[in-house]
């Protein structure tokens, strides 16, 4: 059995197999997913797994570079952003790496998710509570 955090196979084969600048989305229950990109769905009930929940394991497996979110997120959800902020703040502090941050409309984060490799639906059922992770490199 495997030893660190992440022991969902679909996602672990996920990050094993990333390039970089590669991206993947983590979303809220709510998000459309494209049709051709790889849906991991891990909604059980109404909040169960957490947006925020499922961005830490996500962060403890794969080295990210960059980071993606809708401009409505930080609006209308700004508790959510703000604790998603604070652990992007942690994750730089740990591996001492830079990490892009940029934002784009709600409608355009929609269309930029067919760039990605695969989106992760979480439980969650905050507004907006969706980013995209930016692969980095390890060295």
């Amino acid at each position: 059995m495997k030893k660190s955090t992440l022991i969902h196979s679909e996602l672990s084969y996920l990050v094993a197999t990333l390039g970089h600048t590669d991206e993947i989305t983590i979303c809220d229950a709510g998000l459309p997913i494209p049709a051709q990109v790889q849906r991991i769905d891990l909604a059980l009930t109404h909040g169960v797994p957490s947006f925020l929940d499922t961005v830490r394991v996500m962060l403890s497996e794969m080295q990210i570079e960059g980071v993606i979110m809708a401009e409505e997120f930080a609006q209308v959800s700004p508790e959510h952003h703000q604790a998603l902020l604070a652990e992007l703040e942690q994750e730089k502090a740990l591996t001492g790496k830079t990490i892009n941050i940029g934002y784009i409309s709600h409608e355009q984060f929609k269309q930029r998710t067919k760039q990605s490799r695969a989106v992760v639906r979480t439980g969650e059922c905050t507004p907006y509570a969706n980013v995209i992770f930016q692969s980095g490199v390890v060295f």
